[in-house]
Formats: structure tokens, C-alpha cells, sequence
């Protein structure tokens, strides 16, 4: 660390950008946002003016020239996320990449190998594992209180119009990596899998419903857990009452909550079954208000770097995630189910979330 804070910079200033840039903000205690990159320089000196940073440059190369950097937030095109992280590998200084952080396995594979060639790391964008009742029901499940997990629903039921494929990364697997399984899903069936843990097996189907894109526009999943726990997963773009939904039946209580991109401890609803009545009580013991969100994140990761200690998420736990879209994308476009580990590096569906093609292209 430089100096007494953390000096960071963002590179592309999209939509996104802003959130990260307020998780700085929100730890200006120990972090400084000093740097803005952007191809459009244009938008990088606005973007610079609105959060009042120092210095605009217009290449990650540039921003790197000038040295003295600890963190890249990258919230650039999910195209560009492979050769701007090893770029910042190479110079030794870490990354935040935002989801999802490649477009395939085979991809992740290429950045965890120049990851170990460098003194730094890259820790991906997953900030719903973060708030403050995800971490709860991970501790309650972790010491027992709610018995084995037997059940659970993941559901992300959004709605984007025909106007929102029209920029012309959007809804093709070269550039964004698919439909709203890589693009909205993620997040929701990323915390399913750090509740859960590893999956075992997915049989999914995936249709183009109503949306102008090359990808899916819907798709659904039926997934078995190591620990014997069955999910499904939904994941959809045309679904105009927009909701987030998580559901976890464990043997002594249900836990859901209900959201739409991002939720605070009133979201979260327990309901004991007969006879175990303390889990609510449990539950909402000390429970601190810790909304799900960037600055969640942010806060973890600078308390990582702070320790010495891998940041959260790191590249080799996405992975898991990651392989759970491919085989829904292999499973449902194969119409066979796909167990973890079978897409090997090389494969098709590790090469590119839909392999070969959808069917309908």
C-alpha cells in the first residue's frame, strides 16, 4: 500500500463504474480513487469530474506507466476482462474484474496461470455474498443450527426490452458470453453456491423466447449439491414483474429472500419449523445491517490486502461458478446432464459458453 490508503484506479467508466466508484468513496478512510481510464476520453474526464478524480488516461498501459497503483477496478466490456487483468498481472498490481470475469472456462484457466507468474491477484466482482444475512445464514449453516439443506430455488425473473440489445455487445456469446445465465443470473446462483457449496450435477434447458439475441433469453436448471441438497435455478430476461429470489429449506427452517439487484437484513425472512423456534432467534442475534452491494465487497477486499491474505472472491472459487453456466449452457444445448469437472480445458463448452451454437442460430 501506498502512503497510508489504497490507491485505486477504474478503468472504463460505464454505468457500472459509478458503484465502484462509490464503494471507494464509502472507504475513503483507506482508499483514494486516483485514476480514470476509458477509450472514450470524453466520458473519462466527465466521469473524472463527477467523482473527483485527479488524472484521466486513456489506455490501462498509460495508467500503468505512471506506477504507484495497488487496485484496478476493470468495469470495461466482458470481452476485454482476459487481457486487461494480465495486463495488470504483468505490472504485479491487483484486480477487481466485474462478472462475469471471462467468457469461458478456458479463459480462466489462461488468467489463473499468469496469475501464479505474478505477486498479485484478481478477485472477482460477486458482492451479493457480502451483505450481512448471506453471511448470517453461512454461519447459521455452518454450526448446525439449521440442519442439513434439503431444498432450494434461485430465481432471477428480470425484464429487458428489445431496446436493451441493441448495443451491439449485448446478447452474443463472443463479447458479453451469453444471456442472462452469464449476465444477470450470475450473481443470484453465485451466492446459491457459496450457501450450497459445490454442485455435482445440472440438467437445464435454455430457449430464445421473445428478445433479438444470439443468446438465451430464459433458462433453467435442476442441480444436485455434494452435500445431497437439489436446487433449480431460473434465469430470465422477460419477466416484466422483476424479481431476485432465494429460497433455502433446510431441516429446521425455510430462509428466503426476496430482492431486486441488491438487498439489506429486511429482505431476509426465516420460518422455523415446529419445535425450533430458537432459529429466529438466532438469526436476528447481533444480526448487523450490512446491505449486499460493491462497498460490502470493497470493505473485504481492502481487509484482505491489509492481511496479507487472498482476497474474496478469488479467481479459483469463480470458477465454480463460472462451470455451473457452462454446463447449463452444455446441458441445455446438448439435452444431457453435465457433471462438474467434465468440461475439460479444450472442450467445447470450456472453450465457449454455447459451444458449437445455440440451436435456434
Amino acid at each position: 500500500m501506498s502512503d497510508s490508503k489504497y490507491r485505486i484506479a477504474i478503468v472504463g467508466t460505464g454505468g457500472i463504474a459509478n458503484a465502484h466508484a462509490k464503494a471507494v468513496q464509502a472507504c475513503a478512510d483507506r482508499a483514494d480513487l486516483v485514476g480514470a481510464v476509458d477509450v472514450d476520453v470524453d466520458r473519462a474526464d466527465a466521469f473524472a469530474a463527477k467523482w473527483d478524480i485527479p488524472a484521466v488516461y486513456p489506455s490501462l498501459t498509460d495508467l500503468l506507466a505512471a506506477g504507484d497503483l495497488d487496485l484496478v477496478h476493470l468495469c470495461t466490456p466482458p470481452n476485454t476482462h482476459v487481457p486487461l487483468a494480465a495486463e495488470c498481472l504483468a505490472a504485479n498490481v491487483n484486480v477487481l474484474v466485474e462478472k462475469p470475469p471471462t467468457l469461458s472456462l478456458d479463459e480462466l484457466d489462461s488468467l489463473l496461470d499468469a496469475e501464479r507468474a505474478s505477486s498479485a491477484q484478481v478477485v472477482c466482482v460477486f458482492q451479493h455474498r457480502f451483505g450481512s444475512g448471506a453471511v448470517r445464514l453461512r454461519e447459521l449453516a455452518a454450526n448446525g443450527v439449521l440442519g442439513r439443506p434439503l431444498v432450494a430455488l434461485c430465481n432471477t425473473t428480470w425484464y429487458r426490452d428489445d431496446e436493451y440489445f441493441a448495443m451491439p455487445w449485448r446478447g452474443t456469446f463472443e463479447v458479453e458470453g451469453g444471456g442472462p445465465t452469464m449476465g444477470h443470473g450470475i450473481h443470484q446462483f453465485d451466492l446459491l453456491l457459496s450457501i450450497l457449496g459445490p454442485w455435482e450435477k445440472v440438467t437445464a434447458v435454455a430457449a430464445r423466447q421473445a428478445r433479438p439475441t444470439k443468446t438465451e433469453d430464459v433458462s433453467m436448471a435442476l442441480v444436485t449439491f455434494e452435500n445431497g441438497a437439489v436446487a433449480s435455478v431460473v434465469n430470465s430476461l422477460v419477466s416484466p414483474r422483476q424479481t431476485s429470489q432465494l429460497r433455502f429449506d433446510y431441516e429446521n427452517a425455510t430462509i428466503e429472500l426476496e430482492h431486486l439487484y441488491g438487498y439489506k437484513n429486511e429482505d431476509w425472512t426465516v420460518t422455523p419449523r415446529p419445535s425450533q423456534e430458537t432459529v429466529a432467534s438466532a438469526w436476528a442475534n447481533g444480526l448487523p445491517e450490512v446491505p449486499s452491494g460493491h462497498s460490502a465487497q470493497l470493505a473485504a477486499v481492502l481487509d484482505a490486502l491489509a492481511a496479507g491474505e487472498p482476497g474474496p472472491v478469488p479467481l479459483a472459487e469463480a470458477r465454480d461458478t463460472l462451470e455451473l453456466a457452462a454446463a447449463i449452457y452444455a446441458s441445455a444445448f446438448t439435452d444431457k446432464s453435465v457433471r462438474r469437472g467434465e468440461l475439460a480445458r479444450g472442450s467445447e463448452y470450456a472453450q465457449r459458453m454455447g459451444g458449437p451454437g445455440a440451436p435456434w442460430t
